[in-house]
């Protein structure tokens, strides 16, 4: 049974060993990501943490900004969760235009000069100005 806020995966993944080995990092400190909510890493039957190659991904991130930039854990938190909800606008950007091009492409016909069009224009009104000839 999967302990209550903790994801559960059947793929197979790394254990913390093996990612602290590979990224040359303490155990603890994963441990302290996972507590920071940075990394959530599935577990198995044992309850042994299993990484997955997108919580390596995410552990690449978050190492890039702690070691190279300099960014310290609440800043990682906040940058997170940034790229999350960006990723999740366009992903509604991409489904929206999908939208837009299907409802253009279902309602314009070559044959009928677009009288579907999404916005409708009336016929131009012209009339002629006469101009004084004295200037």
């Amino acid at each position: 049974m999967a302990k209550r806020g903790r994801k559960t995966r059947s793929k197979a993944g790394y254990t913390i060993s093996a990612v602290a080995e590979m990224y040359d990092l303490h155990p603890q400190t994963l441990r302290l990501y996972e507590r920071e909510r940075l990394l959530a890493p599935s577990r198995s039957q044992g309850n042994t943490r299993l990484y997955t190659d997108e919580d390596l991904q995410q552990l690449a991130v978050i190492l890039k900004l702690t070691r190279e930039l300099g960014v310290n854990l609440a800043g990682v938190e906040i940058i997170l969760n940034m790229r999350a909800q960006m990723a999740e606008m366009e992903k509604e950007m991409r489904a929206f235009i999908g939208y837009v091009r299907s409802e253009f492409a279902a309602r314009a016909t070559p044959e009928s000069g677009a009288p579907n069009a999404l916005v409708r224009v009336g016929r131009p009104y012209l009339s002629r100005v006469a101009r004084n000839r004295a200037s």
